[in-house]
């Protein structure tokens, strides 16, 4: 594991793996680098992956103010780790919150973006998704162990069918502490404050950051089952940009973990535009 030092002074983890083409891995509200396990497994041996935490999760540093925990932030964040890789652009797999801090870079430093995947995340939010995170976000699990907590991810999770009980306990592994005798939260809760805010004043408008992403090759990923990313929206965004990249997987919800074929599939034809 890496750190970076962003310029108000918290260190961030990140993991940068591979050679070849730079893809940058930004993940959900509350996850961390290790999100994209399954994408790098799978494609690891094609490209560079970069998986940066941002701050307030996993390994990276809590912020003192948790008026920072917001999109803007995150992306000033992502610039200035852009720098200090030498990086002039990249290509961003963004899932969810990622996705949405990829739209805003659309917007604000455009040049540095090679080509985006949005990971199950578009410029509207459907308020039923956002309802299911506030249902979970900031709550300390009440399972004292990883084996513990199989059943209620297996129930949180009933938008992904068939997963085994070895891949629910790794998930857990993945986005859970274990403390003396319970599990712990890998996030800072107080990531919490941002999305009350959106539930009680309404999702701002995302539109024109998608449209910023113009003339950039831009590809969606949509779980069949997603309860944040609806059909209605992804069509839309299909009108504005008719070149669109778009997948739909099955048996996932939100959001899918990038290994299966649909994912993959929509991931090889954004990097094939970005270098044919």
């Amino acid at each position: 594991m890496k750190r970076f030092a962003t310029s108000d002074g918290l260190s961030l983890a990140y993991a940068d793996e591979g050679s070849g083409l730079p893809v940058l891995c930004l993940p959900g509200l509350t996850r961390n680098g290790a999100d994209f396990d399954e994408l790098v497994a799978a494609r690891g041996d094609r490209h560079r992956f970069i998986r940066l935490t941002l701050r307030g999760r996993g390994a990276s540093d809590r912020d003192p103010d948790p008026a920072n925990y917001n999109v803007g932030v995150e992306a000033r964040d992502v610039v200035e780790f852009l720098d200090h890789l030498g990086l002039a652009r990249a290509t961003i797999v963004g899932t969810s919150r990622g996705g949405i801090v990829a739209m805003v870079l659309a917007a604000t430093a455009r040049d540095r973006l090679a080509g985006v995947l949005l990971n199950d995340i578009g410029p509207e939010l459907d308020p039923e998704g956002i309802t299911a995170i506030l249902a979970y976000l900031g709550v300390p699990p009440k399972a004292k162990s990883y084996a513990e907590v199989i059943g209620p991810l297996r129930t949180r999770m009933g938008a992904f069918p068939g997963l085994s009980d070895e891949k629910l306990a790794s998930l857990a592994r993945r986005w859970f502490d274990e403390g003396e005798g319970r599990l712990l939260l890998n996030y800072d809760p107080r990531l919490r404050d941002g999305i009350e805010a959106i539930d009680s004043q309404g999702a701002p408008d995302l539109w024109p950051l998608f449209d910023a992403l113009a003339g950039v090759p831009v590809a969606v990923g949509r779980g069949a089952n997603s309860n944040l990313l609806s059909p209605g929206t992804v069509a839309r965004m299909r009108e504005r940009r008719p070149d669109l990249i778009v997948a739909e997987v099955a048996d996932r919800g939100h959001a899918p973990f990038l290994d299966e074929p649909e994912s993959l599939a929509a991931f090889d034809a954004l990097i094939a535009r970005v270098a044919p």
